[in-house]
């Protein structure tokens, strides 16, 4: 009997999902063929469907491990010394991202499958919960150690955060110069109504 190996099959899971964001990136998740996403991992349709049944499967693995990373991102936030600075860093990281047309062209057609298909609807949901959740733990971890002021409750503060951030994402789909550094100062001026360092 053969010995599965977890890294080689983490490697080519990976291989899938790399493959399927190139195929997206070209000719969007609907019209992009299963044949396709197999050719260009090198792979066969069999292969494939061993690892993912369905393309819903693949775009649900790829909302998956935005959301481990974007967890990873919080979690390594949490343990930081200055947790108002963690925070702006955490702004930074989202805006840079804004740069990237892979990450928003793949986050726009999410989004559009998210409309269409309750499970993956359910992937971006259940994902959006745990964001707001350790980002208030943060905010609310933040005033606690006395490095910052919150003009609403932590959960309501961390719906404003996620708002400003979602609004610039929203605008870097539909500018043809999205200019970063302007958003930022818009953001962070925004954020001061609500998140402030402590005096």
């Amino acid at each position: 009997m053969r010995t599965i190996d977890p890294a080689r099959q983490q490697a080519r899971r990976q291989q899938i999902l790399e493959a399927a964001i190139a195929c997206f990136m070209r000719k969007g998740f609907h019209a992009t063929r299963t044949a396709e996403i197999c050719a260009q991992a090198s792979m066969s349709p069999g292969n494939l469907f061993h690892y993912f049944p369905t393309k819903e499967a693949i775009i649900a693995a790829i909302v998956e491990e935005d959301q481990r990373e974007t967890a990873e991102r919080f979690v390594a936030a949490g343990r930081a010394s200055d947790l108002y600075q963690a925070l702006l860093d955490i702004v930074d990281d989202s805006l840079r991202m804004l740069a990237d047309p892979v990450y928003t062209r793949i986050g726009l057609e999410v989004l559009a499958e998210a409309v269409r298909n309750p499970e993956v609807f359910a992937c971006v949901a259940r994902g959006e919960e745990v964001r707001k959740a350790e980002l208030a733990r943060l905010l609310a971890a933040a005033v606690e150690r006395g490095q910052a002021r919150l003009a609403l409750p932590p959960a309501q503060a961390a719906d404003w955060v996620l708002l400003l951030l979602d609004g610039a994402f929203g605008r870097a789909m539909v500018e043809a110069h999205f200019d970063t550094a302007a958003y930022r100062a818009l953001v962070l001026g925004a954020l001061a109504a609500v998140v402030a360092p402590a005096p």
